[in-house]
């Protein structure tokens, strides 16, 4: 009774493991090398679903779906070139995680340069300015100088009484 007990508990906790989405594909490689590029591939691949991760670590089934696709690809002896373009071209570029340099992305690979490049122009702007007006700026009169003397020691007779 208490062996039977103790298998039951057993199989049940096994029952989760057995039940989970994340538990990882087998894929048969012939060699180490087909499976270090498969694991390239699917790590340079984003999930469509999931935003910013990769199809490697993503449990979305179309991230499932396209690991399958990659092995499948990958069996039928396609490059990797062929193989992420045939992925890019059901999905959208968003499954690079590097966009190729074209007229479509050219301002989103530009973009960081012409911040840079912008800051630097309003950082020289405000330096040049603030020099001009340092050297723009009059000295003060002698009876300027006369007059603030009197304000800061407290007496001023040009001040209005209140």
């Amino acid at each position: 009774m208490l062996r039977s007990t103790i298998a039951l508990a057993l199989l049940f906790m096994l029952v989760p493991f057995a039940l989970a989405d994340d538990a990882r594909d087998v894929y048969g490689f012939e060699s180490q090398a087909q499976e270090q590029r498969f694991q390239s591939l699917i790590s340079e691949l984003r999930c469509p679903k999931c935003q910013n991760q990769n199809i490697a670590d993503s449990n979305a089934p179309i991230s499932k779906d396209m690991r399958e696709e990659v092995y499948r690809m990958m069996s039928d002896g396609a490059s990797n070139e062929e193989i992420v373009g045939a992925l890019v071209d059901r999905f959208g570029e968003f499954v690079r995680y590097k966009p190729e340099v074209d007229s479509r992305t050219i301002l989103l690979w530009a973009t960081p340069a012409i911040v840079v490049f912008g800051g630097l122009l309003v950082v020289a702007g405000i330096i040049i300015r603030s020099r001009r007006s340092d050297q723009s700026e009059p000295a003060l009169t002698d009876e300027e100088r006369a007059r603030a003397s009197r304000i800061l020691d407290g007496d001023d007779s040009d001040r209005s009484s209140g």
